[in-house]
């Protein structure tokens, strides 16, 4: 999840897409899934924040500041930090304020807070995502009780050098809980050899008291039965100690109850390190997004200067963001989550291969198609699905109609197998192998066949089939399909 005051980055990328296709498969299934982003928004880097707003917008409750560049406010603050030994003091007590509750910095730290969300909202709503703002100031009055509770475990908590610890020794690695995938298997335990520190040597709280605070709100208040955690896979340790020591605590019951941890890898460059800007800096998320519709914008020109499409202007625009973040989302989506991948602008828009535009445009292919039937040859769709019945040939299909109705009939299976281990590149690989099987089946097969009447529209069911099929995997994805491109 971001961080109040800093822009979403390309590293925000896949905790985003991947966990909201997570959310769609689950509420797909059937599941009351409450979407919590756990934003940074408390912390120590608040006091250099505040302070830095206050002296440079000392008028900031009559004349709020637009600040819609959120890096250079950022680094700005973390400027003076770093080079004036004043400002660090003064900025290391107005943390004290803010966590003891000061209504001056309680002011400042909502301004910032509201003006970040803003952003963010607006990069959420590009990538059709949503979920609901729960950051770790919301826990920060419950840790008091969440760290006494464990604190009356026997033997769980100790002090080691005044602070507050639990040293667990080992902890099991893998998803744990009722239906479990993993545990048919056995799930691995590994060795730890550092603790969780609910409470510091100077008698404050950090990320892992936070954390257990989340835990037992969730276990204790929301009565959660299933929770997902999507970060980055580096971070999978100190997860699956967290849900230890809750165990360990007598919160968590994995007979009850389902925790698990989703880690993905890196968006790297071509020289496998962090994608970055020419200049060394993070790529923003907006300019990501931005450059991948501008390049499919050229790409959709080229196609009507070429006469291959007739789209209006205003479809062009729509078309080129549509399909620009769905390939975005798609070149992420269709790796292994816990895999680092090299982001590539050409090789995500290319019209061929395992690509968000191939599959867009083979469904706009297969439903010109249907439009033609009711347009030219006067089908009713809709009637030709309530009689599908008559309509199914027994013997005399073409191999390419077996394969592609034997593909169709995959997909529960493929989302029963994504249930149980929460990797939703499997969607990806199935769509395509859908895709795959339904060009070669309207490139062999003659569906328009007005010479043989049931077999048209049986082809024309099977066309209608596909494009349902593919309609539901593409919202599985969060990706809009086009009928028209």
């Amino acid at each position: 999840s971001p961080n109040i005051a800093k822009e979403m980055h390309v590293g925000h990328l896949r905790s985003t897409i991947i966990g909201d296709t997570i959310c769609r498969i689950l509420e797909y299934a059937g599941h009351e899934v409450v979407r919590l982003n756990h934003v940074g928004d408390w912390g120590t880097q608040f006091g250099m924040l505040i302070l830095h707003l206050r002296t440079e917008f000392p008028d900031f409750v009559n004349s709020p500041p637009n600040i819609t560049d959120l890096t250079t406010f950022y680094k700005g603050a973390k400027a003076r930090f770093d080079s004036d030994e004043a400002f660090k003091k003064e900025a290391q007590l107005t943390v004290v304020k803010l966590q003891s509750g000061d209504a001056e910095c309680r002011k400042v730290w909502q301004l910032l807070c509201d003006i970040s969300k803003q952003a963010f909202d607006g990069v959420y709503a590009r990538l059709d995502v949503k979920a609901e703002e729960r950051g770790e100031s919301f826990y920060n009055s419950r840790i008091p009780a969440a760290v006494e509770a464990l604190q009356q475990v026997p033997g769980l908590v100790i002090e080691d050098k005044g602070a507050e610890c639990v040293f667990l020794g080992d902890v099991p690695f893998g998803c744990c809980g009722e239906g479990a995938a993993s545990e048919k298997e056995g799930v691995k335990r590994q060795a730890v050899n550092y603790p969780l520190f609910l409470r510091k040597g100077d008698g404050g709280f950090g990320y892992d008291s936070t954390d257990m605070t989340a835990i037992k709100h969730r276990l204790e208040e929301m009565k959660a039965e299933w929770v997902v955690y999507v970060t980055d896979k580096r971070q999978a340790e100190h997860f699956y100690m967290c849900f230890e020591c809750a165990r360990r605590a007598g919160w968590l019951d994995d007979s009850k109850q389902r925790f698990e941890h989703v880690g993905f890898g890196m968006v790297c460059g071509e020289d496998g390190k962090p994608y970055k800007t020419r200049s060394g800096e993070t790529v923003r998320l907006v300019d990501l997004l931005d450059e991948s519709s501008k390049r499919m914008r050229q790409s959709l020109d080229e196609r009507v200067a070429e006469g291959k499409c007739q789209l209006s202007a205003s479809a062009l625009e729509l078309a080129s963001k549509t399909i620009g973040y769905g390939a975005v989302k798609y070149f992420d989506l269709k790796q292994h989550p816990s895999t680092d991948y090299v982001f590539d602008y050409d090789r995500m828009l290319d019209t061929k291969g395992d690509t968000a535009v191939y599959l867009l445009f083979a469904y706009a292919r297969f439903a010109s198609i249907l439009r033609k039937a009711e347009a030219e040859h006067g089908v009713d769709l809709k009637q030709l699905a309530a009689e599908a019945g008559a309509f199914l040939r027994e013997g005399g299909m073409e191999k390419e109609e077996v394969a592609l109705a034997l593909e169709l009939a995959q997909l529960q299976d493929v989302l029963n197998l994504v249930l149980s281990d929460l990797m939703p590149h499997r969607i990806c690989g199935y769509l395509y192998d859908v895709c795959v099987k339904a060009t070669t089946f309207v490139t062999a097969c003659f569906v328009l066949d007005k010479a043989r009447p049931d077999v048209m529209k049986s082809r024309l069911l099977l066309c209608a089939a596909t494009c349902a099929m593919m309609e539901q995997c593409f919202q599985l994805l969060g990706i809009k399909p086009l009928d028209r491109i």
